[in-house]
């Protein structure tokens, strides 16, 4: 038997008001056709006689009437409950999936009522119960459906930007015997991000399906509240909703937890009074022995410490008493102490690439943004070598949501990445905490913001300096100690081991990684901490003398450079000092010397270091060694620096940048046909279509003087004539190489002792690219550079020292 409904009087006065507004009679057959039924089935339904189901909701919403649920009164059907009156729940889309576990849990079988309103229910109960269910899943909702962080101005729904949690593998959260082997791991795998990317992954919803008891861990901002809210808004929405289990979600946020006196039993009663459950205390008892209440206990580490031990007993012993229900509790990596016997531990994965980019699309969902293209720019930007260690907070939830507030703002990331970190580390440390309503620990009355700043610089430069990552429980905790012992400010009753604690648990800026062995919660942040401790004890000079071509100090240069607010022009200065001691040698010295004749005075609309950083790219393209090729790599990348710093001023930029492409390529192509033979026609061919190619671009770009572009690329398109094939033996390619290098050479008025370097030579130069182009790079970050200190070394970048 089809599911009926019929209209209440209250029902009928609202579509009788309805229909006049459009003009119509009761009669009216533009009535008939708009709901698509019959004049006779349209008369049963004015006369509050129940009609189908599909044609109830039709008739109302011809009028206008989308709110049909409000217009309907109750008609007893068929279903699990038949005999109760409150059939038609079942199918009314306003309570959703809650529906069938609130009448489950009402009603056994039949008619047969389980004490909670006597033997039968009238008209009047039946509507409160309907509104109440209704009012519930608006509560959920509004309460736990929508997501308001980091100064938001307007709160937006969780589920428009929520991206599938995925958990790690139990046998991916592995132990590691030392800090050694952790080191290593980490090196190996060459990813800034300490979790590896390789591990295998679950679903998270498929997990939660799986699981009856099921522990979420994770580190602060992780995304663990969010993921166990979602799944209370997939168990709303019954079976169209990916919880596959007819529940009732509960949450309870336990930092709630604030007394000694804990009886989950009552809140759980208090979230149905509030919304107008009749018997909420009766009612929760009989939902619970039937085993119809998804249990969300959110935040076991935001109870206040001196109620910990009571909170874990009663949730025990709750979880002991109510086993048939199921249960999805969430706490902190660093607090949790496997405590739950009944539950499964899964653990948050960090974002990977999939979800930062689907998080960002979801994030700038508008119509506006849409249009715009702003997600698909911001996942570009982020995309980009320069911002590799701002992309490593991203795995982070919180502060790629973070991120996505930045770049709304400004449709950008900042150049002075130093500010963007140092407003996500203050996130970590104390607004996040703040936002969540957190009680703190004790220990931060004494320990405030700027001291622990301050704690955590000396941290991470002690261990970045001595090239680690990762650092004992021991070493810390002494660490802290001497720390508060040295300074007459600090604290002096605090104990190293609960300050380590409290950080690791409530900020996770230190994560203990494997027993008793901790790192920082991002490369990125100890990176900028150590940057913080050297501009604050004045390190500058010996960080430009020990670490100017270490790679792995790229980003404490650029965060220093930042941090610098008198200006960065002593930093820049020191590092121009340092990178000419590279240029030790007659050859390197010619090299530079060279450059600077061949696009002196030359016509092409460039500044002459970015003419020198051409020059130089395009002989290093046809030595006959690969010793040099990161050297070429560098070059180029300086000239790409100035080309796209002049976008904006010179026309030709765009082509500028395209020649420093393929220059790199084509450099490649040459030393492969040259220094190899095989395959031979192939290494051929490309070396000498590139050659050509390349030589056009910079025939255009007119950075060269004094040199016949054309004559150069007749002789080149008569030596492709002669490109040996096959059958050729290798002595003819080698010689076809050969002779390919020497008219280049002779063209640019190169000799071979230019470009033959010596691998000592080679390194030296390459070592010199790169501080060059990390004196640029920082000059883009820095928040001050005098502009007279500027142009004096950019007049002197890629000449030789003193000339």
């Amino acid at each position: 038997m089809a599911v009926s409904f019929k209209a209440s009087e209250k029902g009928l006065e609202r579509v009788n008001e309805a229909r006049i507004k459009k003009g119509w009679t009761v009669t009216n057959a533009a009535w008939c056709q708009a709901a698509d039924t019959s004049e006779a089935t349209l008369k049963r339904f004015r006369r509050g006689l129940p009609v189908n189901k599909d044609t109830f909701i039709a008739i109302c919403k011809a009028v206008g009437l989308d709110n049909w649920e409000e217009i309907m009164a109750f008609e007893g059907v068929e279903q699990e409950i038949k005999g109760t009156g409150l059939e038609p729940f079942l199918a009314t889309a306003s309570v959703s999936g809650i529906a069938v576990p609130v009448f489950q849990s009402l009603w056994g079988s039949g008619d047969k009522i389980l004490g909670i309103f006597g033997t039968t229910l009238d008209e009047k109960t039946k509507e409160i119960i309907f509104a109440a269910s209704k009012q519930y899943v608006q509560n959920y909702k509004e309460r736990h459906g929508i997501l308001k962080v980091l100064g938001m101005r307007e709160p937006v729904k969780l589920e428009s930007v929520y991206t599938a949690a995925l958990f790690l593998d139990d046998d991916t959260i592995r132990s590691f015997e030392s800090i050694e082997n952790l080191e290593n791991f980490y090196r190996q795998a060459k990813n800034r991000g300490f979790q590896s990317q390789d591990n295998r992954k679950q679903e998270g919803i498929k997990v939660a399906n799986n699981k009856q008891y099921l522990m979420v861990l994770g580190e602060p901002g992780a995304g663990k509240s969010t993921f166990v809210r979602k799944m209370g808004l997939e168990a709303l929405k019954g079976k169209k909703g990916g919880f596959k289990h007819a529940c009732i979600p509960v949450f309870i946020e336990l930092k709630r937890f604030v007394s000694r006196n804990i009886n989950i039993e009552t809140f759980i009663a208090e979230e149905f009074r509030i919304c107008g459950f009749p018997s909420p205390d009766k009612f929760t008892a009989k939902a619970l022995e039937k085993g119809k209440l998804l249990i969300l206990l959110d935040g076991l580490d935001e109870v206040p410490t001196k109620n910990l031990t009571e909170a874990i007993s009663e949730i025990q012993n709750f979880v002991d008493k109510y086993d048939k229900n199921r249960f999805i509790a969430s706490c902190r990596t660093a607090a949790y102490r496997s405590a739950f016997r009944r539950f499964s531990d899964v653990s948050m994965a960090d974002f990977d690439d999939t979800q930062i980019q689907q998080f960002i699309y979801n994030w700038f969902h508008s119509d506006a943004d849409k249009q715009a293209k702003i997600g698909e720019e911001c996942w570009e930007l982020l995309q980009k070598p320069e911002h590799e260690a701002v992309k490593e907070l991203a795995h982070t939830p919180l502060l790629l949501t973070f991120l996505c507030l930045v770049y709304d703002s400004s449709q950008s990331f900042p150049d002075n990445r130093s500010v963007l970190y140092r407003k996500g580390l203050r996130i970590l440390l104390e607004e996040w905490a703040s936002e969540k309503r957190i009680l703190r620990d004790e220990i931060y009355q004494g320990l405030h913001t700027a001291l622990e700043e301050i704690l955590l610089s000396e941290i991470a430069y002690t261990g970045f300096e001595s090239d680690r990552l990762f650092f004992s429980q021991r070493d810390i905790v002494q660490q802290i100690k001497t720390f508060l012992a040295s300074n007459l400010n600090a604290p002096q009753h605090l104990d190293g081991e609960s300050v380590l604690n409290a950080i690791a648990i409530q900020q996770g800026i230190l994560v203990e990684r494997a027993e008793d062995v901790f790192s920082f919660s991002h490369l990125t942040l100890q990176e900028y901490l150590t940057a913080q401790y050297i501009d604050d004890h004045r390190q500058v000079e010996k960080l430009v003398t020990k670490h100017l071509t270490d790679q792995r100090w790229k980003e404490v240069f650029l965060l220093v450079a930042g941090l610098m607010r008198g200006g960065a022009d002593d930093l820049l200065l020191l590092m121009e000092k340092e990178a000419q001691k590279y240029i030790n040698t007659p050859n390197l010295q010619a090299l530079l010397n060279w450059a600077e004749q061949v696009t002196a005075g030359s016509t092409g609309d460039f500044k002459p270091v970015g003419k020198r950083a051409v020059a130089i790219a395009n002989a290093n393209a046809y030595t006959n060694a690969n010793a040099i090729a990161n050297a070429n790599a560098i070059a180029n990348a300086i000239a790409e620096a100035y080309a796209n710093a002049d976008a904006y001023i010179y026309p030709y930029a765009n082509a500028y940048v395209n020649a420093i492409d393929i220059a790199n390529a084509y450099a490649i192509d040459i030393a492969y046909a040259y220094a190899y033979t095989y395959p031979y026609v192939e290494a051929d061919a490309n070396a000498i279509a590139k050659a050509i190619k390349y030589t056009d671009q910079l025939k255009k770009l007119e950075i060269f003087n004094n040199l016949n572009f054309t004559v150069l690329i007749a002789q080149l398109k008569a030596l492709k004539a002669t490109l040996p094939d096959d059958k050729q033996p290798s002595e003819v390619h080698l010689a076809f190489a050969k002779h390919l290098q020497e008219t280049l050479l002779n063209a640019f008025n190169l000799t071979q002792e230019m470009v033959n370097l010596s691998k000592e030579e080679a390194k030296a130069l390459e070592n010199y690219l790169y501080a060059n182009h990390l004196i640029i790079q920082c000059k883009q970050a820095a928040v001050r550079v005098s502009p007279q200190t500027w142009e004096a070394i950019e007049a002197r970048m890629l000449l030789i020292p003193g000339s």
